[in-house]
């Protein structure tokens, strides 16, 4: 199974973080929808889908919509302390994630956040490409992606494609060799 990580990433290399004064991109938001729709999945840390799931960070559109945006798509929680959250799959581990996303037959997986979700994925060697929406905003203290939080390491990636989203968003997207 291929796994695809996507994230939104400030212009000085952060981990994107969102407020009221700084909401994440409409067109992050749109791709993110879209690459969902795609692989038929995502996963996704228990706060990162309750705070998707807050009806006051949903749009007057989407509250319109009773079949939400990810109407028909498998939607995985990684919880380590929550075992049950209704119309969607929790499981323990990111490779009980990518074992259930496979069962269902998906060919791909993408991991939808957030960066606790994301650095156990990297950390794993789990991740085949990641995604990189570049916000146009540049932030002071941030969360990083990282692949190993306790010693140096590298991984060298090669460069899929580039290209703008809209409002200054650019997206990388780049392969990982495991």
């Amino acid at each position: 199974m291929k796994t695809t990580l996507w994230a939104t990433l400030t212009a000085n290399g952060n981990y994107a973080q969102s407020s009221p004064d700084n909401p994440p991109k409409k067109e992050a938001l749109e791709d993110f929808a879209a690459q969902a729709k795609a692989a038929g999945n995502f996963i996704v840390g228990r706060k990162t889908f309750q705070e998707m799931s807050d009806p006051s960070r949903v749009s007057q559109e989407e509250q319109g919509n009773t079949e939400g945006p990810f109407a028909g798509i498998d939607i995985v929680v990684l919880s380590k302390n929550i075992g049950n959250i209704p119309g969607v799959t929790v499981v323990k581990s990111p490779q009980a994630a990518i074992s259930y996303l496979s069962q269902k037959g998906h060919l791909t997986a993408l991991i939808g956040g957030g960066a606790d979700i994301h650095n156990s994925f990297l950390e794993q060697g789990l991740v085949d490409e990641v995604i990189f929406n570049v916000a146009p905003v540049l932030e002071g203290k941030g969360l990083n992606l990282l692949i190993d939080k306790d010693n140096y390491r590298f991984k060298s990636v090669r460069l899929l494609d580039c290209k703008p989203l809209g409002s200054d968003v650019v997206q990388l997207r780049y392969a990982i060799d495991r």
